[in-house]
Parts: structure tokens; sequence; C-alpha cells
């Protein structure tokens, strides 16, 4: 078992309770996208199994392991195995591209080597090949603030594939990405976990996405699993009533209502 969860709860230094008695497995190799409204406890439940937040009850297991019996030292070697996409990069502003990507193995490589490619990036050709598969190879040597927030989400992915993780999270990583790229993104996303046999996690807003690309959708509402389903069991009623405290209309790429695929037939491709 990859991911483990069993009746985790977590409350927020001002009182908020963020998740309660959430229980979720998910094996080596699956592919899982987590959906709900803004503020249901989507990326608070990225952030524990990043290991990023400590659960205030419940018990977590990550890669095989509870992360919090680890020592420094072990800790810090189970999150270099795990590659966390944020909607928003946490990448210097003044970073050229190609050391924002590098910087995916930094918790791999002794120190001198991530020294000497802050200097000089040891690794050009692999920051390109990760680039071009985000169709922005051509922003190589570019400042990453010179680039567009959608730009910059791709810079996020492609850090992470460089990394090659065991454990794939990805927290919005394309809510700034048009929609035919968006496509694109997660789909190098399910071919890289499926090619590698690692386990993927996406918290995605547009459902469209999540119902195409992944085998297993997990609904949270209010802190809460609502359901865990294949994508044929999941009915508009159920989408509904899982955004119905955002809005009366289920959010796509293209912020149109959802109309769900019959069962057993999957949502055509929005490009290949």
């Amino acid at each position: 078992m990859s991911i483990s969860l069993d009746q985790i709860v977590f409350v927020h230094p001002n009182g908020t309770r963020a998740l309660s008695g959430v229980s979720l497995n998910v094996g080596t190799g699956e592919r899982v996208a987590i959906i709900g409204a803004s503020g249901a406890g989507k990326t608070t439940l990225l952030r524990l199994i990043a290991t990023a937040l400590r659960p205030g009850g419940g018990a977590l297991t990550v890669l095989g392991g509870d992360p919090w019996q680890l020592d420094r030292g072990g800790l810090r070697q189970l999150r270099a195995r795990i590659g966390m996409v944020h909607q928003a990069p946490p990448i210097p502003a003044r970073q050229r591209v190609v050391t924002a990507v590098l910087a995916g193995r930094l918790g791999r490589w002794p120190l001198w080597k991530g020294l000497a490619s802050l200097v000089y990036p040891v690794d050009i050709a692999g920051a390109r090949e990760m680039l071009s598969r985000m169709q922005i190879a051509d922003k190589l040597f570019e400042r990453c603030d010179r680039l567009s927030g959608g730009q910059l989400q791709r810079v996020g992915v492609a850090r992470v594939l460089y990394q090659q993780p065991d454990l794939i999270l990805t927290d919005e990583p394309v809510s700034a990405v048009d929609p035919a790229l968006s496509d694109h993104v997660i789909g190098e996303l399910n071919r890289e976990a499926m090619a590698r046999g690692v386990t993927l996690i996406a918290s995605l807003h547009a459902v469209d996405l999540a119902l195409h690309w992944f085998p297993r959708i997990v609904g949270v509402k209010a802190g809460e699993i609502a359901f865990d389903l294949p994508p044929v069991r999941i009915t508009d009623e159920m989408l509904r009533d899982l955004y119905a405290s955002e809005s009366a209309v289920v959010p796509t790429q293209a912020n149109e209502p959802l109309s769900m695929p019959a069962p057993g037939i999957r949502r055509k491709p929005l490009c290949y």
C-alpha cells in the first residue's frame, strides 16, 4: 500500500477544522483524482500526504511507513521520494527555468552537485527534455519572473517529472493553463505515472479532466470523503451535491455545465 489514511483529523491553528475523520487507501501505481468545491479540504489532504503538515489525529502511512516516526534524516529521505506540483510553484522569481527544473533532484544529489548546478546547470539536456514534454522548451534559459502563470505551472510540472519521485502529488496544477494544454499536461502526468508504475494523486478543479484521465475519483466535501468511485459511476446529481456550496454549475475547463458520459464510455480527449 502506497498511502493509507485512517480517521485523519486536521484543525488549522485558527480553529478551523479542515478534515474530519478521513480514511483513504491508495495502492502503489494507482491514479486518483480528488475533486470538490473550494475550501473542501483537498489541499490540506495533499499537504498531509506530502508530509508538509502533521495530522492532529488518526494514523497516516506514506510509502510504507509513518513519516512522523522517522528521525530528521529519514523524513528528509522520504520527502525526496515525493514530488509535489503546487498551484503556485514556490520558485524564486529571479531563478532561471533550467535551474528550477534541475532543483527537482536536489533531494537526491550530494551537496556539491547541487551547489555546482547553481553556478552552471549540470544536466541541461535533461531539463530541456522535461520542458519539451510541457511544450515550453524555448523558455529553458528564461528567468522565471518573466513567465506567465500558466508557463510557471508547467515549469513546476517539468521539475517533478525530472525528479522522478515514487509518489506524485499535484494541487490544481493547470488552473492557469488553457484547456488544450491542460489536457496535455494532465496526460503527461498520467503517462509518467503509468510508465514508471508510481502513484499519482491530483487535486483538480476541472471535473472533465478528472473524469477523462483518472480511473478513480475521490469527492471531498466539508472535510470528509463524499464518494470514492470510478468515473462511470459518478452521476450529475452527485456532482451537483458536491459543488452545491460553490455554485449550481459543475466546474469544467471552459466553465460550462458538465455532461456526464454514459456508463462504460470514457470522455473523448480534448487534444492528442
